[in-house]
């Protein structure tokens, strides 16, 4: 048990290379501080830097197949981008399935663009630079 006249510090920083141990004495007030420069010999964790030590790391390894490594290698925006372009191509194919067999959807048929301007004309939407404005009701009376 540490006594009262003679305190250490309870805790040392294990990477703090410089130790500083307080001596206290109760005769006078006078704090000195005497710095002890220690080795600190740091060895990386076996996987890499924010890995733990009970789990394989990221990236490459023997493990991986050859297109994740030849990945790995290559620039992340140009990864990013070629995972994009390949996700809308993907996304697109039901939507070219559908056309194929149905055609375009009803909504794009002129007859129902014709009525959707009228209704829009009807209940006065937009009408400072839209449909309902004076410039566009006056393009379409031209025509």
């Amino acid at each position: 048990p540490p006594t009262t006249n003679n305190r250490q510090p309870t805790h040392m920083h294990p990477h703090n290379p410089t130790t500083q141990r307080i001596n206290n004495n109760d005769n006078n007030h006078n704090k000195t501080r005497s710095a002890i420069m220690v080795k600190v010999w740091y060895e990386p964790p076996p996987y890499g830097p924010g890995t733990s030590l009970n789990r394989p790391g990221y990236g490459i390894g023997p493990q991986r197949t050859q297109l994740v490594q030849q990945l790995s290698r290559r620039p992340q925006g140009m990864v990013i981008a070629g995972a994009c372009v390949a996700f809308v191509a993907v996304a697109y194919i039901p939507v070219m399935i559908r056309e194929s067999k149905h055609g375009l959807p009803f909504t794009f048929s002129p007859e129902y663009q014709a009525a959707t301007r009228a209704y829009m004309r009807y209940h006065n939407m937009n009408p400072i630079y839209g449909i309902s404005s004076k410039t566009a009701r006056a393009a379409d009376e031209a025509h």
